[in-house]
């Protein structure tokens, strides 16, 4: 790691660095224990939880890289876990015994990535999605017994959803960004040869047919009843709220579930296909209901016991339903609930931190009057204007919500509010609003930034001579955009991993990232004048708050380039300019030394510019 030049780290450590979190758990199938991934030693790695009365949970030894998933086979011999090694971008799907023995490699495409869909049912053969160096994805069943592997669909921009349980129907998705379309595709019944011998090329036997055909919106994710004949989609087609529809094999489709104050976030479906298990994002909070897909009746369970729910897993069975949910004040645990009481228990992960900062509310207007939403977190005790951060997420598809961030709570700690909007582009409020930033109208959603700033004033809670504007990857564009458009505003900035130039970014990111990328920002070459207005490095004359640059060495999402430029960019013209590189992280930072580096060298470098007397403004 290289430390920033002339920072000095904030020596209080909040509560939040210590504490540990748990992600992606699955049940085993005899419901008996759960297998997670938790980052307790320092690492991400498998845990395994036993559900028995007062049993000790174990890590499952998967060699020192980062994991990012797990998923429990059919007949409990197996976990699929997905590997990140170096920690950057290109992943990997092992398998292992949850002893631990019997460690290989089942997908390490070179110089591309893996990821596991899910088992088949059938077996131990395991769905999975291959992304070759050059952008093409292929959809392998490998057996992970035997090793052997079909390859069952291929091209660019593809990503295999599910599968029947006789492997005779596959769900794929195909599309850029906002507007992916589902098919189905019809594959040779039969014994599936391919997986005898180690190298198949078996190919969809019945053609392609798109479902939801000629709606605009977009279609993410599905699943597959279990005799192939009912595919059901989470998707926002012909509407703006994202609903759960089912379209059966002659087309017609019926909407299960859908609500006007809510989009749907999240399905699991029933290995029988009998119930499935809603999670509801309801203006950034979750709401869980259970679907009986014969009847179509739906009752909600009671709120969970935290603010967000991030993943959801059914049992077997299809009794019970394992969560991982979190809030501001409690890092992300496992929650194991009962489907037929609602009652949840807690089963994994460390407790809620004592006091925390609360996440309040906040609705205002952008200029031109559309509504912005986000979380204001003030500084406890403080009642005057106070330093402010405008944090902004990623994506830009993704959404501020009242989750675990420890740098939030060391920010408050050392005296600094935050605020994290949801700009227009966010997801989580229909269609329409995740598409009003799209090309041209990006320019709106940089002048939403400057709206947040003025609304902190306009609140009484922020100090309008000391506001920093902060993001990652798509929010560090969003930073570097908004400190060169409205440099009066912000006394400094923090771009994580964030784009300077549309032109390097496509030049230079991974194929698949390019292509699906399009639709969203536009065309390199088409749109080449349009994106080089929206491009911050090009208007770096205008930039005079002090930046600090933080990156991830290994990171082929946005790689490296982009921070190197910003900091040769900013030097040129005398701004101050830090640079933080994790040599051993790509476009996340996973192991937790580096959290609690990134945390401490922020808040120290956001703490000496937003407290110390405001210097003296240079000219644009």
């Amino acid at each position: 790691m290289t430390e920033i030049l002339g920072a000095r780290p904030h020596p209080a450590v909040d509560p939040g660095l210590a504490a540990w979190s748990c992600w992606t758990p699955a049940l085993a199938p005899d419901a008996g224990a759960v297998a997670f991934v938790c980052d307790r030693d320092g690492s991400p790695r498998v845990w395994i939880q036993p559900l028995g009365r007062e049993a000790e949970a174990w890590p499952v030894d998967t060699g020192p890289e980062p994991v990012a998933d797990v998923s429990w086979s059919p007949d409990a011999g197996r976990l699929a876990v997905l590997l990140v090694p170096g920690g950057g971008e290109h992943t990997q799907v092992w398998t292992v015994r949850p002893d631990g023995g019997d460690l290989r490699p089942l997908a390490s495409p070179a110089g591309g990535s893996a990821s596991f869909v899910r088992w088949t049912g059938r077996g131990a053969v395991l769905l999975v999605a291959e992304v070759s160096a050059a952008g093409r994805t292929e959809a392998v069943l490998i057996d992970a017994d035997t090793g052997g592997r079909e390859v069952v669909a291929a091209g660019s921009l593809t990503h295999p959803v599910a599968m029947s349980r006789d492997q005779g129907r596959l769900l794929l998705r195909r599309g850029p960004r906002g507007v992916r379309r589902m098919y189905v595709a019809d594959l040779p019944t039969g014994p599936p040869a391919g997986l005898r011998g180690g190298a198949g090329n078996g190919l969809p036997g019945g053609g392609e047919r798109p479902l939801l055909a000629g709606l605009p919106g977009s279609t993410d994710h599905g699943a597959l009843s279990p005799d192939g004949m009912t595919a059901y989609l989470l998707s926002d087609a012909g509407r703006d709220r994202a609903a759960l529809i089912a379209v059966g094999m002659d087309g017609e489709a019926v909407v299960l579930a859908e609500r006007p104050d809510a989009e749907l976030d999240r399905f699991a479906l029933s290995a029988d296909g009998r119930r499935a298990v809603l999670l509801w994002n309801v203006r950034g909070r979750s709401e869980l209901e259970v679907l009986e897909t014969g009847t179509g009746a739906v009752r909600p369970l009671p709120p969970p016991p935290a603010e967000v729910v991030s993943s959801i897993r059914m049992s077997l069975d299809g009794g019970r339903a394992v969560l991982a949910a979190e809030g501001p004040g409690h890092p992300s645990h496992v929650l194991l609930c009962d489907l037929a009481t609602g009652g949840y228990r807690r089963v994994a992960g460390a407790g809620p931190l004592g006091a925390p900062a609360g996440a309040e509310p906040v609705r205002l207007r952008a200029r031109d009057g559309l509504e912005l939403t986000g979380w204001l977190y003030r500084v406890p005790g403080v009642q005057a204007p106070a330093p402010f951060v405008v944090y902004l997420h990623g994506g830009p598809e993704s959404q501020a919500r009242p989750t675990f961030t420890p740098l939030f709570q060391d920010l408050l700690a050392a005296g600094i509010g935050v605020f994290a909007p949801n700009v227009r582009g966010s997801s989580g409020f229909g269609r329409a609003f995740r598409d009003a930033d799209n090309h041209a109208l990006r320019f709106r959603a940089i002048d939403d930034v400057a709206d947040c700033a003025s609304e902190l004033v306009r609140l009484g809670a922020a100090d309008p001579a000391r506001i920093a504007c902060m993001g990652r990857s798509y929010g560090g564009y969003l930073t570097l955009a908004a400190l060169v458009t409205h440099p009066d505003l912000f006394r400094a900035g923090v771009d994580v991993c964030g784009m300077a130039d549309f032109a390097t970014f496509y030049a230079r990111t991974e194929p698949w990232i390019a292509a699906a990328a399009v639709s969203e920002y536009g065309h390199p070459t088409a749109d080449r004048d349009l994106l080089r207005a929206l491009s911050p490095l090009h208007s770096f004359d205008r930039l005079t708050a002090p930046l600090l640059v933080v990156h991830g060495a290994q990171d082929t999402n946005v790689p490296v380039y982009e921070a190197e430029q910003v900091l040769q960019a900013a030097r040129a013209r005398e701004v101050p300019c830090d640079f933080l590189l994790f040599d051993d992280e790509g476009h996340e930072i996973r192991r937790s030394a580096n959290r609690v580096s990134f945390v401490r060298n922020v808040v120290g470098w956001l703490g000496r510019h937003l407290t110390a007397p405001a210097p003296p403004r240079r000219s644009a």
